[in-house]
């Protein structure tokens, strides 16, 4: 039995995936939570609600064509952070379907976070397993997560100790609430992005940093006054990048300043911005996920399934 299998049921993506660990490929079916035209995201019971609804179509289409008799492990995010009291509704639907299908298939049930997930996700597509058993610098950075970590990896997984977080907004909310405000469809990244391509002006935003942490919640307040000074939207999905850049390069700075310097990592779905990434990878020689594996996936939880079982380290 050399299949693995992975579930992660976040805000916003419903996501399974097989690692095959004698070919090394993953197989990976997700799709994202249906949210109204202008509306800013989904409660907890609504995400709860299409998870259920769309969790048994995606599994059906993963395993399509899938001896699953070949499956050894099943693995779930079941809570977003691997600390004491972490939860959130979304999670109970991914780790109650592994449940049962732990208990149908005879095999073991591994429960994960899904901040672990995303880590194991970068690591597998940038093809640094090394990672798994070293000390690194992680950055996990989404709608619903602006965190930093120092990862301690133990082949199987990683211990993660928090330095740095945002003190309100989380950089995806921030970048979401942009991107409303200029009629770009919600999740807004990647329409954001491609009009930040076309800015011409030149941009300096001043991030607010304290410490190691960040406040994201002027950047809101900095594109509303130039959305109302009539600026281009060009330019403030512009500046709205650069400003969650700047903080993220501040909040960097002063970690590897404090903790010192280490390899760094950057998971989560606002990573996957181009500026961002060309930036960091040229400052830091970073290590990103690819941009498939950059936002919620189960793929990270699949491989972390596969470690765990198998015992493995680097």
């Amino acid at each position: 039995m050399s299949l693995y299998l992975g579930i992660d049921t976040s805000n916003y993506t419903t996501s399974t995936a097989i690692f095959d660990s004698e070919t090394g490929k993953m197989l990976q079916q997700k799709k994202l939570l249906p949210v109204k035209a202008g509306e800013p995201g989904l409660r907890q019971s609504d995400a709860v609600f299409h998870h259920t609804a769309q969790l048994h179509a995606l599994f059906a289409q993963l395993v399509d064509g899938v001896d699953t008799s070949r499956i050894a492990a099943v693995g779930a995010s079941s809570r977003p952070r691997p600390v004491a009291g972490s939860y959130m509704p979304c999670f109970s639907v991914g780790e109650n379907t592994a449940r049962i299908i732990s208990s149908a298939l005879k095999i073991p049930f591994l429960p994960f976070s899904h901040q672990e997930g995303h880590i194991s996700a970068a690591l597998f597509s940038a093809e640094r397993e090394e990672l798994f058993d070293k000390r690194f610098l992680a950055f996990h950075v989404s709608g619903g997560t602006t965190e930093a970590v120092i990862a301690q990896g133990s082949g199987t997984g990683f211990s993660l100790e928090l330095v740095g977080k945002t003190l309100d907004l989380n950089a995806g909310q921030a970048i979401d609430r942009v991107g409303m405000m200029l009629g770009l469809n919600f999740p807004c990244g990647k329409e954001l992005e491609q009009l930040a391509l076309q800015n011409v002006e030149p941009v300096n935003s001043r991030p607010t940093l304290k410490g190691c942490d960040c406040c994201l919640s002027g950047l809101e307040n900095q594109c509303q006054k130039l959305f109302g000074d009539r600026r281009s939207p060009q330019f403030i999905a512009a500046y709205c990048i650069d400003y969650v850049m700047c903080t993220l390069e501040g909040m960097t700075d002063r970690i590897i300043e404090k903790y010192g310097k280490m390899p760094i990592v950057y998971a989560g779905g606002v990573m996957s911005d181009s500026i961002i990434r060309e930036k960091f990878t040229e400052k830091y020689n970073a290590i990103f996920a690819e941009p498939d594996y950059s936002t919620d996936n189960a793929a990270g939880i699949a491989y972390l399934c596969y470690r765990k079982y198998k015992n493995v380290y680097a």
